[in-house]
């Protein structure tokens, strides 16, 4: 568990985790989950700008797909992601996808 989805500041573009992940949440209560650095080079996901299931990087425009961290458009890559989940209010990560990541 990472906290309460309450926790989560809606009007943020996402919160850095521990875990080394972007946490954004999205409405309905669903929330998304994955590398805070883009591929290209490395910008911080966590400022970007999110818009409907989409980030765009900081750095240099590279849009992502929040749900399956693929780039979109004419650029290539992905980011890593985290499954996540909301439960009775609180914030899941999947464990496996974590300890996949800290291998990495």
């Amino acid at each position: 568990m990472i906290g309460n989805l309450t926790d989560i500041p809606r009007e943020a573009p996402g919160s850095e985790t521990d875990a080394g992940c972007m946490l954004c949440p999205h409405c309905d209560d669903e929330v998304f989950a994955l590398d805070d650095r883009c591929p290209h080079k490395g910008g911080p996901l966590s400022q970007g700008i999110v818009h409907g299931t989409s980030v765009t990087c900081p750095l240099h425009n590279w849009v992502f797909d929040l749900a399956t961290g693929l780039a979109t458009g004419a650029d290539e890559g992905a980011v890593p992601v985290t499954a996540a989940k909301v439960e009775g209010g609180k914030v899941l990560l999947a464990v496996d996808d974590l300890a996949r990541r800290s291998a990495s």
